[in-house]
């Protein structure tokens, strides 16, 4: 992953200009550390803490913009350290996370003050796009002007993350929208499979290399069907999306 691509990624930042700022809190290092990983990867500054105690000394001094909260703490529920940090943050947007699915949870945790809620096992993505929704809806970020990727008659919003091709519109799903924005920050340029690995999803798929070609496949059904191709195989080196024109015998669909 180059400096440059991960520079693109930033969407959201403080009004100030600098990056928002996350918490995550759960007592199982795993987790915060792959939790931390994705949001780091959204260009944002986080924090962790495994327990009540430093989730809200850390909050105190961090002052994050919205905090991932486990509901199970080792010394203390995250209903009650959600109390304590509001009382440094009153307006901190808070998403529980739990591994429990019950109904009456739920109630609890938002009736606590929580403004979302996300069961284990989850899906990162869903996190990830939870947590934006929430730092938008906080007014804790500066949205950037409008960003838009343009390839032949392809056009991506970076900052709606809608697409558009010959002016329709295209409904990709979180996972296609990162592919689709990084072969349209590099269109004309091979992407091998290992550097599409490690740009959209960037964390290890134990060399299940095969989840790009699915995913690839998703995208031309979306992007090229009954339509001019855009993306292309390169045999043996990886895939380039380039404007619509007619294949050439290297390439293949």
């Amino acid at each position: 992953m180059t400096t440059t691509s991960s520079q693109e990624q930033v969407r959201l930042l403080r009004p100030d200009g600098s990056p928002v700022r996350v918490l995550v809190v759960d007592d199982e290092t795993s987790i915060t550390e792959l939790l931390s990983m994705a949001l780091r990867y959204e260009g944002w500054d986080v924090r962790a803490a495994g327990d009540a105690a430093s989730a809200v000394r850390t909050a105190r001094e961090f002052r994050p913009d919205a905090v991932v909260l486990d509901v199970m703490l080792p010394d203390q529920d995250g209903l009650t350290a959600l109390g304590r940090i509001r009382d440094h943050l009153p307006e901190v947007p808070v998403l529980f996370l739990t591994a429990r699915d019950a109904v009456e949870d739920r109630i609890a945790g938002l009736t606590a003050g929580g403004d979302d809620y996300v069961t284990k096992p989850f899906s990162l993505e869903e996190l990830v796009a939870r947590m934006r929704g929430l730092i938008r809806r906080s007014g804790a970020a500066a949205r950037r002007g409008e960003r838009l990727l343009t390839v032949g008659d392809l056009v991506l919003d970076e900052d709606s993350r809608e697409a558009r091709r010959g002016g329709d519109a295209v409904e990709l799903t979180a996972t296609e929208f990162e592919l689709l924005r990084y072969l349209m920050h590099n269109p004309r340029r091979v992407l091998s499979k290992s550097q599409i690995l490690d740009r959209v999803w960037s964390y290890d798929f134990g060399g299940k290399a095969n989840v790009v070609e699915l995913y690839i496949s998703y995208l031309r059904r979306k992007i090229d069907a009954g339509r001019a191709p855009m993306i292309h195989t390169r045999r043996g080196a990886g895939y380039v999306l380039r404007a619509a024109e007619p294949l050439d015998g290297a390439d293949a669909p």
